[in-house]
């Protein structure tokens, strides 16, 4: 079994560090609680994360999407074949540039997106019924202040009063 490092990485008890250590292990309990559902889904995770980078642009070409994946485009295009394949990936000839091809996501690709969506709140909301109303409320209020300081849209929502969190 892996040992966990620090809370105090370097001896520093600086307590942004501290807060890190904490978050990275939320962060990798939302990956396991979550993870059943995106397996199950018949799609591999780099084939998922192509969806995901899809749908949050709307639509996007291959160079760009290359670039949010780090990959090559040659890699890119292959997932994009197999995508295409399964009939969750349309790739679109561009109206003013024939030689630009745009990739949207199909009927198909929204409803399991939807979906693995509503499975993974299912799940995490599991968890959060076990905290203590207080504690997710806390939760939910700090999560939305460290979304709008990595520069993230925080859905209104997120920012629902702390009445209807707490129940």
């Amino acid at each position: 079994m892996r040992s966990r490092p620090s809370p105090h990485p370097s001896g520093s008890d600086d307590a942004a560090l501290t807060a890190a250590v904490v978050v990275d292990a939320a962060g990798q309990a939302l990956v396991v609680a979550t993870s059943a559902a995106n397996d199950n889904s018949g799609v591999s995770a780099a084939q998922l994360r192509v969806l995901g980078v899809v749908d949050q642009a709307g639509s996007i070409n291959l160079t760009q999407l290359a670039i949010a994946l780090h990959t090559a485009p040659s890699s890119a295009s292959r997932l994009c074949d197999r995508l295409e394949a399964a009939d969750l990936l349309r790739r679109t000839a561009d109206d003013r540039d024939r030689r630009e091809v745009w990739l949207v996501l199909t009927p198909t690709a929204r409803r399991l997106l939807d979906g693995l969506g509503r499975q993974r709140q299912e799940t995490i909301a599991a968890v959060l019924r076990r905290m203590a109303p207080d504690d997710r409320a806390a939760l939910v209020q700090g999560l939305s202040a460290f979304a709008r300081a990595s520069g993230m849209p925080v859905a209104e929502d997120s920012a629902a009063q702390p009445g209807q969190l707490a129940g």
